[in-house]
């Protein structure tokens, strides 16, 4: 399924204060839980945190791609989020993220699941697709930005 089915502009944040990876994925779940009909947003975290704890979603190069299937969840939903200063995420670099695209997906979903992960972290392991989320200066230029590095429309 293509990220531009997955990723609305109002799902896009742009240089948000975050201290912290809990804060992060509170914020995430949040904003997901707002946008998507019969989703909680205790849920969401609960899901998320349980995937971290399985091991953390940071990808190295300042990106991490938080994630989890979820019961009650009817289609796959993603949310993009920059910050304005990285935050330590557990990363297998070790280094710390400042670049967080959250997927959430059914239950019963696990070849999209995967294959959307696939996806996301091919277009996450270019350099200059990185540097030019890193420089959107507000959220709509951010969501143009990710749809055309990955030769998508949103129409």
């Amino acid at each position: 399924m293509p990220i531009s089915e997955l990723l609305t502009e109002s799902r896009t944040l742009c240089h948000i204060d975050a201290i912290s990876k809990k804060r992060v994925l509170e914020l995430a779940s949040q904003t997901l839980a707002e946008q998507a009909s019969g989703l909680d947003a205790e849920d969401i975290f609960s899901g998320l945190l349980n995937r971290e704890r399985l091991g953390s979603t940071g990808i190295g190069d300042g990106v991490a791609i938080p994630h989890c299937r979820l019961a009650g969840c009817t289609e796959a939903l993603a949310l993009l989020m920059t910050l304005q200063s990285a935050v330590d995420f557990d990363a297998i670099d070790n280094r710390p993220v400042d670049i967080i695209c959250c997927l959430l997906v059914p239950e019963d979903a696990a070849s999209e699941h995967l294959q959307t992960l696939a996806t996301l972290a091919e277009l996450f392991s270019q350099s200059n697709v990185r540097e030019l989320l890193r420089s959107s200066e507000d959220k709509q230029t951010l969501f143009q930005n990710v749809i055309q590095s990955l030769g998508e429309s949103t129409e």
